[in-house]
């Protein structure tokens, strides 16, 4: 009947969750085959998958402690058991086994919700369970317990009283047991009578029951023909019974992963006016540990990988486990054409969460890009958001994070080394010596490495024995034949530094004459970056580290970093750097901070396994809020055709981000420049320039429309700002086909400053959506760059300069035709002159040259005189940056 039971629930529960596969693990200090068949057996019966893990008779206490810590951290497994000798079931042991794991209830928590009657919070101990399952009417009955203690006795106690049962417990060595016998009307025996003891002291028709506190560890027979022994019965009901409490686990396991709302305790807010400073801000609030934080969100503790006090890792297993979960909302910022100051994206990004988390309870996460060092030291400051809605602690945001930023720089320049390297040992040694360095005998030795072979089979060559190639195989393996000239991999470092624009590499005496051309990009650009935030797997980040396109041959074939034989030390540089980092907002919200491309010159979104996870985390009816960089026209654009092609993911909303002073710009206004004060029509109210520019806005919200997305503007209010700007802006952005306008004061008032906002997304991600791409992948590249221009930049056309039509045949030659476009360009202007300003008509868009990220997955066309290495102003931040060598706090950052 148990183990029917079992089996009906299990097989209800699987038709809900088909891809259930419950296991129960069951640990052994020895190897007894009659235990694993019996628990074979049962679990069969039941639909379980049972594993069993022998470990030898000897193993100490601490070797088994930690075997069951690490099933405690193996996903796949629901449950575990174990089968040990009575010697090794100590409180270290028991208590080793989660509770949540703990199929056999013996932990102290399991044992202390059944002590306190916690109803349906707590499993019985199967053995404690069978012995009740035998025992009818207990009603004023004396129950006896000989030789049982612990754990399994403490449930028997507590069990038997609840059916009304006298109970008392002893040793076979007690005084006075023959009268405690012979007064008794059940006994359970949990260790072998001695010899001492006579039969003869137990009283006529009592029952007997034998119950060894370890499973199958043998009989014990009274031999007595008026006592009713029932032990033959225990282990199988125990078994039946531990089958039983595991199908109740995996229940109790599948509505753990059921995402409800969050149970988050909100940091509050006393923002203060004036408004300090945003590090003065961050420091004046105290984060919760990131631990703390990672728990309220629903985060296993073996899922995250903590760094300090206030951020962790994300382990990429949390999409496995909620791999059923339904996906929540999903909610892209872009932006109007900024100011060089920027226009507060980040803000907008991070106020919006606040409200939706902490003043709506609704589940949300930020997902935002991490800050590169050349801006944080240049000109724009860092991008942790503002004022009272900014990610804490800034200044660590701001500064290194956990690394990631390192590790691209790190594996980017490990491959540009081995280019030139390579470059120069083909061109100074025969075939026979290079062969011989590249395939070394190793103590005596010779084979290929797993990445050899690959080359060898991509070049038809279908052997495995290093001595058996010919002379014309070798020649074809060792020689890459790198054109120099043809190179497109560039070293990088995270700072703006324009001398490193372009440099002369190879010009000591040892690199024998093998001089070039070459230059630095940002360490933001690398393509490394790119493919880094597109990535949705460890094993799909290190096939496309291995795709990556480096250079061309002599015979004008593609040379990649699989060729190089550098793909697996690429994905072991960036092994950690593809965990999303988590963080909190002000409000004590989550926020994911991982990758962070420029949207000028590489696609500028943060990466897809950040969103994906947390639209897992925060559950059907909850919100991810991500930000794409600089306008619609460029970031957004990207984010469209380019990382939701790569994700698979469709949006809900998006939220346009607008300011007065950006709008009196484009209306007319006089230039804006970073540090140096504004000009009176950007601080006094000016009706005729906001309405002037807001054909910025418009064109923004039309380039949205394209997509089919709804848009919601929210228009960043700054001090200066007059309520007749604010209303007159809002006004033009509903006439123009905006689902809603509001303006937004969360960098003075926090989330409470973007409520309206974050109604006003929730309303407008419940209207029906028709997302669609710009433009097919199957057009050729420049009917591709042509329908961005034209629809999205407003041109009237495009021309190409003679090198970027070249680079695009040799694309289309070598079968890259069909990738996504990621434009190159100003974001200073919808077209590809900075200065212009508003909405430019009637230009043709330049395309100077055009490159390839295969890696990544996608063409890039640079626009004009772009540059890939930003260079630092006169007076660049960090002359306001500093550290406090007594309290190490640092100081000037923005």
């Amino acid at each position: 009947k148990i183990t029917e039971n079992a089996r009906r629930s299990l097989a209800f529960l699987k038709r809900q969750h088909p891809r259930l596969e419950p296991t129960l693990a069951i640990i052994q200090a020895c190897n007894v085959p009659l235990v694993q068949e019996i628990n074979k057996n049962f679990a069969e019966e039941v639909g379980l998958r049972v594993i069993h893990i022998c470990l030898p008779e000897d193993s100490s206490k601490d070797e088994i402690v930690s075997e069951i810590l690490r099933l405690n951290g193996d996903h796949n497994v629901q449950g575990l058991a174990l089968d040990l000798p009575e010697s090794l079931y100590s409180s270290k042991i028991l208590n080793a086994v989660k509770p949540e794991k703990d199929v056999d209830g013996l932990s102290d928590v399991n044992l202390g919700r059944l002590l306190r009657g916690e109803d349906c919070d707590y499993l019985v101990s199967p053995t404690a369970g069978a012995v009740m399952e035998l025992l009818e009417e207990l009603d004023g009955k004396t129950v006896l317990l000989v030789g049982i203690s612990g754990a399994v006795g403490s449930s028997l106690q507590c069990l038997l009283q609840r059916r009304g049962a006298t109970t008392t417990s002893c040793h076979w060595k007690s005084p006075g047991l023959q009268s405690k016998l012979h007064h008794t009307d059940v006994v359970i025996v949990g260790s072998p009578k001695p010899d001492n003891v006579p039969v003869s002291w137990l009283k006529p028709g009592t029952t007997v029951i034998n119950c060894p506190p370890d499973l199958l560890s043998g009989k014990h027979n009274y031999g007595q023909k008026n006592s009713n022994t029932t032990e033959n019965a225990v282990c199988s009901l125990a078994i039946a019974m531990r089958m039983q409490n595991m199908v109740k686990n995996t229940e109790r396991w599948i509505q753990s992963q059921q995402l409800r709302k969050w149970d988050l305790r909100c940091l509050k807010l006393q923002p203060l006016s004036p408004v300090p400073s945003d590090i003065e801000i961050s420091r004046a609030q105290s984060p919760k540990a990131v631990d703390v934080l990672a728990k309220e969100i629903g985060l296993l503790t073996d899922e995250i990988e903590i760094y300090g006090q206030t951020k962790a890792k994300v382990r990429l297993s949390l999409l496995e486990r909620l791999k059923d979960q339904p996906d929540g909302k999903y909610v892209l910022v872009a932006g109007i054409t900024p100011t060089p100051l920027g226009e507060g994206k980040s803000t907008v990004t991070i106020g919006l969460v606040q409200a939706l988390t902490a003043h709506l309870k609704i589940n949300s996460f930020a997902c935002l890009r991490q800050p590169s060092q050349g801006p944080t030291f240049g000109v724009k400051g860092g991008a942790a958001g503002g004022g009272y809605a900014q990610v804490i602690p800034m200044e660590e945001f701001n500064l290194h994070l956990t690394g990631d930023i390192h590790a691209i720089t790190a594996a980017n320049n490990l491959l540009a080394a081995a280019i030139d390297a390579r470059i120069l040992h083909e061109s100074t040694q025969s075939d026979k010596a290079l062969y011989n360095r590249l395939v070394p005998v190793v103590n005596g030795v010779r084979g290929f490495s797993s990445i050899q072979l690959a080359r060898l089979r991509r070049l038809g060559i279908n052997k495995t024995d290093p001595e058996t190639l010919t002379e014309e195989e070798i020649v074809r393996f060792v020689r890459l034949d790198i054109d120099p000239s043809t190179i497109t991999w560039q070293r990088v470092v995270d700072t703006n530094d324009r001398f490193l624009r372009k440099i002369t590499v190879g010009q000591a005496n040892t690199e024998k004459g093998f001089v070039r051309q070459a230059q630095f990009d940002i360490a933001v650009a690398s393509e490394i970056m790119a493919i880094l935030a597109l990535t949705t797997s460890l094993e799909d980040m290190k096939e496309r580290l291995g795709k990556m396109v480096v250079a061309n041959d002599k015979k004008g074939e593609p040379v990649t970093a699989e060729d190089l034989g550098v793909t697996g030390a690429l994905a072991v540089l960036m092994k950690d750097a593809i965990k999303p980092t988590l963080m909190q907002t002000l409000e004590g919200t989550p926020v994911f901070v991982h990758a962070g491309p420029f949207a000028n010159i590489a696609h500028g979104n943060s990466s897809v396994l950040a969103d994906k996870i947390a639209l897992k985390l925060v559950g059907e009816k909850g919100f991810v809020v991500t930000e794409a960089g600089f306008g619609a026209d460029i970031g957004m654009e990207k984010f469209f055709n380019i990382k939701c092609r790569a994700s698979g993911l469709v949006p809900s909303v998006v939220v346009l981000v607008a300011t007065v002073r950006a709008l009196k710009m484009h209306g007319g206004g006089p230039s804006v420049t970073a540090g140096a004060p504004l000009k009176k029509e950007y601080t006094e109210e000016n009706l005729q320039l906001v309405a002037d520019g807001c054909c910025n806005l418009q064109k923004q919200i039309q380039i949205t429309q394209l997509f089919g997305v709804p848009v919601v503007v929210a228009l960043n209010v700054f001090k200066t700002d007059s309520p007749a700007e604010v209303d007159l802006v809002c006004e033009i952005a509903k006439q123009s086909g905006a689902f809603d306008a509001v303006p937004c004061n969360h960098w003075s008032d926090g989330g409470r400053g973007a409520v309206k906002l974050a109604q006003a997304v929730e309303k407008a991600a419940n209207q029906k959506s028709s997302f669609k791409y710009l433009y097919s992948l199957e057009l050729p590249i420049v009917e591709k760059i042509k329908i961005i221009a034209q629809k999205v930049y407003g041109a009237k056309d495009i021309e190409l300069s003679p090198a970027a039509q070249s680079q695009i045949d040799r694309y289309t030659r070598q079968g890259f035709g069909k990738l996504p476009i990621c434009m190159a360009k100003t974001h200073l202007s919808l077209s590809h002159q900075p200065e212009r300003k508003g909405v430019p008509t009637g230009f043709i868009l330049p395309i100077s040259d055009v490159r390839a990220s295969i890696g990544a997955g996608f063409i890039y066309p640079l626009v004009g005189t772009m540059s890939t290495m930003p260079g630092l102003p006169t007076r660049p931040c960090f002359y306001d940056i500093d550290l406090d060598p007594a309290t190490e706090q640092v100081k000037g950052l923005f």
